[in-house]
């Protein structure tokens, strides 16, 4: 079946936030989200889950750890389980990217502070 996040059931997160699953199984989970201007994300990691933050426009700020990434279209980021991280859209555009986790976050969120 093709997905897309006309045909998938979309969730408010954050601060007016957007997600839709596109893939949404235990073991993977894929989602587009969808940021607007000037919002972020709270601090936290993961415990079992690797995730992958794949940007398709507008740019985005990672912060991992205690470094910062500045992420542009067509740019990704990998996140270890365990790694504390934020992602935040500090620009007056809308930033639209994928995340991809792998196991699936259910359940495997942890909100810390830096």
């Amino acid at each position: 079946m093709k997905k897309s996040i006309g045909n998938s059931k979309g969730y408010t997160w954050g601060n007016h936030c957007k997600g839709w699953p596109l893939v949404d199984s235990k073991t993977l989970s894929i989602k587009q989200e969808q940021m607007p201007p000037m919002t972020s994300e709270k601090v936290h990691f993961h415990s079992s889950s690797q995730q992958f933050f794949f940007v398709l426009n507008g740019r985005a700020t990672i912060r991992l750890a205690d470094e910062t990434f500045e992420l542009q279209p067509n740019e990704g980021l990998l996140v270890p389980p365990g790694i504390k991280h934020q992602i935040k859209n500090n620009t007056p555009q809308e930033l639209n990217f994928l995340v991809i986790s792998e196991p699936s976050t259910f359940e495997d969120r942890i909100e810390e502070n830096f």
